[in-house]
């Protein structure tokens, strides 16, 4: 009896609910209005920190001696022309507040962001080792995790932003610096939420068929089972970037932060702080950015938790 010949495999039907695609991503984060808004704000920030030099009326660090004597000017939005062109007005060393604040969104958005970006780096490799392997390597980084996350961030950021400064004044290294010890201290949310990903995503088919078939541990690890785990990553990652900016702005109010006289919104309250009552201004244009920064933010990320939730229907 003649053996008949193989047939193909009946394709498998798939539903938009289970195909992921840039479209099904796109309805879903465009149907989170807060996550549009916050996308659209974040733009503008970003577009105004890029270009500040081109679109900010004065040098952020130069005096005006012309019209300042000796306090800080108010701002004046109905005719540039009568309080010096200075919008937004000055604070109580006579410089412009708007210039200021263009500077300070490129010091602690790129702060935010590269620190965030050596977060990410050093979670992810350390929980995609933990979680792949098991074992005694995972019981040796979860312990390491679980030491840094005994640790007080602020309090061990305040003494290693101080030790650093005491050795070296430079506010170009100083940047460098905060962007390292922060990135180096706040891996390990990232580190578990990888790791807890690949418990699972180790023992589903596909990783069992690579296997199979002769894929290395790294190939497996960086090439079917992280691709995978990035979901959750970018929007923790979406998340610590709004943490850090205010991380951020808080050694800088400290006075530990990013030295005058660069500016950032940090240092911009803590200048304020001692005119408070006669310079409101001056406090509150660099809170509002942060406030609002911060806000867009964590409005992406939880459109984004939204849009990639393979669980919610379009």
């Amino acid at each position: 009896m003649a053996a008949s010949a193989p047939t193909a495999p009946t394709p498998i039907a798939y539903d938009d609910d289970m195909v992921f695609s840039k479209v099904t991503f796109g309805k879903r984060f465009r149907r989170h209005k807060l996550a549009l808004a916050g996308m659209i704000v974040l733009t503008i920030m970003v577009l105004a920190a890029v270009f500040a030099k081109q679109i900010s009326p004065f040098d952020p660090n130069s005096i005006d001696n012309f019209h300042w004597h000796g306090y800080a000017l108010p701002p004046c939005f109905q005719s540039a022309t009568a309080c010096g062109g200075h919008l937004l007005g000055t604070d109580g060393l006579g410089r412009d507040l708007l210039s200021r604040l263009l500077f300070g969104a490129r010091v602690s958005l790129t702060i935010g962001v590269f620190a965030v970006l050596m977060e990410i780096m050093i979670g992810t490799i350390l929980g995609a080792l933990s979680g792949y392997y098991g074992g005694w390597i995972d019981y040796a980084i979860m312990r390491v995790t679980d030491v840094f996350l005994s640790i007080p961030l602020l309090p061990l950021l305040l003494v290693l932003t101080a030790i650093v400064a005491a050795s070296s004044s430079k506010a170009a290294l100083n940047f460098g610096v905060i962007v390292l010890i922060i990135g180096v201290l706040s891996w390990p949310n990232v580190a578990r939420l990888v790791r807890a990903s690949f418990l699972t995503l180790r023992e589903r088919e596909f990783a069992e068929a690579a296997r199979a078939i002769g894929c290395g541990d790294l190939r497996i690890i960086f090439r079917h089972l992280l691709p995978n785990a990035v979901a959750p990553i970018v929007v923790q990652a979406t998340l610590d970037v709004a943490s850090v900016i205010v991380l951020e702005s808080t050694l800088s109010f400290l006075g530990f932060g990013i030295q005058p006289p660069t500016a950032s919104w940090g240092n911009m309250l803590s200048d304020a702080q001692a005119n408070l009552q006669n310079a409101w201004w001056a406090a509150v244009f660099p809170g509002l950015c942060i406030l609002v920064t911060v806000l867009s933010i964590n409005y992406i990320g939880d459109g984004l938790r939204d849009a990639l939730d393979p669980n919610m229907r379009i």
